[in-house]
């Protein structure tokens, strides 16, 4: 197992750096973030030791299990990039070092509430919904007439002490070619410089976007933190 994710680890890595010099970006303003969603506690330590520091997990318990189990190791970091349930949210804010799926004002304020009184400030990212599909959770952001109304829920968002907005995610919708992912990119890249401009007392570097399929398309298209799990972990299991 150890072998086999050093190996696609080390592969990826090549990758992220050929994607961020077709660019002329730096390779190492690109986060990594190895999904480990489905994958048992073996793999987790096996990742650990070919050296993967960022781990992402799309369920609250599951995810927790993981980091009970892993918390001698130093230096790592645990993002939750799934849908949180209201119900979740206490796991969440208590236990994950980063929030990529902030997707409503009700949750936001859920997660805002739990972490103030855990004595936590959570940076998250706001979940924007790119490409219009019922199946993904978000923000409306696939119509540009509709960011004015996403701005009034920023301006609300800002109004929660413990949460701390670092920029923006999105998944693309799943395609057979990669290249069709780009303009789905682009309009986050967009809206997150509108937002920029629009609070421009924040800072919003921070755009999580690209999976293994299109992760190198979205490096190329300002990602700074990639979400990326088949391609390194290798096919999911049953826990």
């Amino acid at each position: 197992m150890y072998q086999l994710i050093s190996k696609n680890l080390e592969q990826v890595r090549v990758q992220i750096a050929e994607a961020a010099a077709v660019v002329s970006r730096n390779p190492k303003d690109v986060k990594l973030v190895v999904v480990t969603k489905g994958h048992p506690i073996e793999a987790v330590e096996a990742a650990l030791e070919a050296g993967v520091r960022v781990f992402g997990e799309n369920y609250a318990e599951e995810g927790l299990s993981k980091i009970l189990a892993c918390s001698e190791w130093a230096g790592v970091e645990w993002h939750m990039i799934g849908h949180i349930q209201s119900r979740k949210a206490r796991i969440v804010a208590a236990n994950y070092d980063w929030v990529h799926s902030l997707d409503s004002l009700k949750l936001a304020r859920r997660l805002d509430r739990v972490a103030g009184e855990v004595g936590r400030q959570l940076p998250v990212l706001l979940e924007c919904n790119v490409s219009g599909e019922e199946s993904k959770f978000g923000f409306h952001a696939w119509e540009e007439e509709a960011w004015p109304i996403f701005f009034e829920q920023v301006s609300q968002l800002l109004e929660l002490r413990n949460l701390q907005i670092r920029g923006l995610m999105t998944m693309a919708p799943f395609l057979s070619n990669p290249e069709q992912s780009r303009p789905y990119f682009q309009l986050l890249w967009r809206l997150r410089n509108r937002l920029a401009q629009r609070f421009a007392h924040l800072d919003w570097r921070e755009l999580s976007m690209g999976m293994s399929t299109d992760f190198q398309i979205a490096i190329q298209e300002g990602a700074t933190q990639v979400r990326i799990g088949t391609a390194i972990m290798g096919p999911r299991t049953k826990l």
